[in-house]
């Protein structure tokens, strides 16, 4: 039976059932957009949003501009940080290949980068991190806009008198996964990450204790339950991942007893409980024959991933609970969190077997991998919309979804709308209580989710179901890319490689300029020269209106190369010498070679004769 399981596991899923994936992805990725914290780049989608946390850190010395708010507040908090970072990196490292084929696979990156890029300044020194700023007490007083906020903005920090092995932890395995990713595109920054995840798991072993004991205020809103075993154990698959150092996969082999990574059979995978998600990396491992000496430990970190996998098909011996609409049900607070993880690890899985011609063994039976990639499918289309109540839980998809949703950035009007203050109170009393749908779309956001009864109710001051989090969507972007993109036969058990970049039209914020000029980028070759691979990219200016172009004036920003087939003129850049115009329905190419991802480029203004 096993090679049959290995046709249904390759079943182009995207076409088997009514929702569309490709869109459902590009809105996940837009909702990294409205939670980006900093100085916003001048590529921001996400165009209700602006400038804010521009001070972060500067009372302790440190620059900590930057990063993502967790949620509908306006703090950032490292743990669940790393944790989007780390699950959007395993997206990638699975699905990258579909990625690609969906014109995502940029914006994925972009999304990575701005956490990584936040995570390295919040990493000082070897054994220091910083793992919040902001106070969740101070901040969920008010309900202000990230643009307005008057709240404390102070920093707090893990060292070795202050240890918290399982932010250390966490932070270690967003660095690794992140740098597997970057490997491909940008290999100097892949290099500087992975300096970073060496001196974090360092920090993480050699002192060891639960980080909410030294940053207190992080108790009330994430709390680390499960302690920092399991963090421990989560690093040392990613570095042993990212390195291939024999040094990572000793220390699970050793350490597998003593952690708990062989002893705790789970039903939740999340931020706080990563057993599942080590376990079910170490089987991938071990199915592609890595064991070695450790096998027989292996085996035993196997049989408890496939505890979690039969506890969610409702096939094991102690099953998590489901919805009577078929939704995993783990609590009422954002339960759509466990639902993606969840879905993801089943997901892989699935992929794991099928390259392995292998199928699941749970107590009621043998299950075949295509049945744990169709229940993870169920889960993605209830979130979707084909639940009891009809509703999408994703904002901005299908027809019915949530407007109030309970965040102070969509549901207060956009300061480039109205840049009048909205003060610490006067933003509950003019904004939170308003009954009508937000002034601003959180596109993409998954919010909390409906409860045990598949009951929701879309009200700004129910946050237990109309909240988002980044941790929602990180794992819910690899599903999204693997059931729009099908498999794509390739063995999951061989070592990653990624494509190269195929980039979607960037939409152009101007209507009048979409309508008229389209913008096409792609990369048409690559290379490695003294080990470092550099792209062609070309890039096509088309005409669409019914009149002739001229005055083209391009804006270029992230490039790092050699440019052909356009002038430059101070800023900006001009049709080439030999062409004034461009007639209707024509297109002009110009080519830029660089060992970055794609440069920016945009219609600054233009005229049409």
């Amino acid at each position: 039976m096993a090679p049959l399981f290995l046709v249904l596991g390759i079943l182009p899923l995207t076409l088997a059932g009514g929702h569309d994936y490709g869109a459902a992805l590009s809105k996940s990725i837009l909702f990294f957009e409205a939670q980006r914290s900093g100085y916003l780049p001048k590529n921001q989608r996400v165009q209700w949003r602006g400038n804010s946390g521009l001070n972060d850190g500067k009372i302790s010395g440190v620059d900590l501009v930057g990063g993502y708010y967790d949620a509908g507040d306006n703090v950032k908090f490292g743990l669940p940080m790393a944790f989007t970072i780390t699950m959007m990196s395993w997206s990638i490292i699975e699905y990258g290949t579909q990625m690609g084929s969906s014109g995502e696979l940029g914006n994925v990156l972009d999304a990575i980068k701005w956490g990584t890029d936040y995570l390295i300044k919040a990493h000082p020194q070897p054994y220091v991190l910083y793992g919040e700023v902001g106070d969740g007490d101070t901040d969920h007083y008010c309900w202000q806009r990230p643009e307005d906020m008057t709240t404390s903005r102070a920093a707090y920090k893990i060292d070795p008198s202050h240890p918290g092995s399982d932010l250390a932890g966490e932070t270690a395995g967003a660095m690794a996964a992140a740098s597997i990713v970057f490997h491909r595109y940008n290999p100097a920054y892949s290099a500087e990450l992975l300096k970073h995840a060496y001196q974090l798991f360092d920090f993480a072993d050699k002192y060891r204790g639960k980080y909410d004991g030294s940053i207190t205020l992080a108790q009330k809103y994430y709390r680390s339950v499960s302690g920092y075993a399991d963090e421990l154990l989560w690093a040392a698959a990613w570095m042993y991942k990212a390195t291939n150092n024999q040094y990572y996969l000793n220390y699970l082999g050793k350490n597998g007893d003593a952690l708990g990574g062989t002893g705790w059979a789970m039903t939740e995978f999340g931020w706080d409980v990563k057993y599942a998600g080590v376990q079910t990396l170490v089987a991938k491992f071990l199915m592609a024959g890595k064991g070695g000496g450790y096998a027989p430990v292996f085996e035993k970190y196997q049989e408890k991933a496939e505890f979690f996998m039969c506890s969610c098909l409702g096939k094991g011996t102690r099953n998590a609970q489901r919805t009577p609409g078929g939704l995993i049900f783990r609590q009422r607070w954002n339960n759509m969190q466990f639902v993606t993880s969840a879905s993801f690890l089943l997901t892989v899985y699935s992929d794991y077997l099928s390259s392995a011609r292998k199928s699941l063994k749970c107590a009621s039976g043998y299950v075949s991998p295509s049945e744990l990639l169709s229940f993870a499918k169920s889960q993605v289309d209830y979130i979707l919309g084909d639940n009891p109540r009809s509703t999408s839980y994703m904002v901005g998809y299908g027809n019915n979804y949530p407007k109030q949703v309970h965040h102070r950035a969509s549901s207060i009007v956009s300061y480039k709308v109205n840049p009048s203050f909205v003060s610490c109170r006067g933003g509950y009393s003019t904004w939170f209580s308003r009954k009508s749908s937000d002034p601003n779309l959180l596109t993409g956001a998954l919010v909390g989710g409906s409860d045990a009864y598949d009951n929701f109710a879309d009200q700004r001051d129910n946050y237990e179901q109309t909240e988002p989090a980044t941790y929602n969507n990180a794992p819910f972007l690899g599903i999204l890319a693997r059931l729009h993109g099908g498999h794509s036969g390739y063995n999951q058990l061989l070592p990653v490689e990624l494509p190269s970049l195929k980039l979607a039209p960037k939409p152009v914020a101007n209507p009048a300029i979409a309508n008229s000029i389209a913008l096409e980028q792609k990369v048409t070759t690559s290379w490695v020269f003294q080990g470092k691979t550099y792209y062609r990219y070309s890039t096509k200016v088309i005409n669409k209106s019914t009149k002739t172009l001229k005055d083209l004036k391009l804006s270029i920003t992230k490039l790092y190369g050699p440019l052909w087939g356009l002038m430059k003129a101070g800023n900006f850049y001009f049709f080439p010498a030999w062409i004034n115009s461009l007639p209707a329905g024509k297109s002009i190419e110009f080519v830029y070679i660089h060992s970055a991802y794609p440069a920016d480029v945009s219609v600054s203004s233009y005229s049409l004769v």
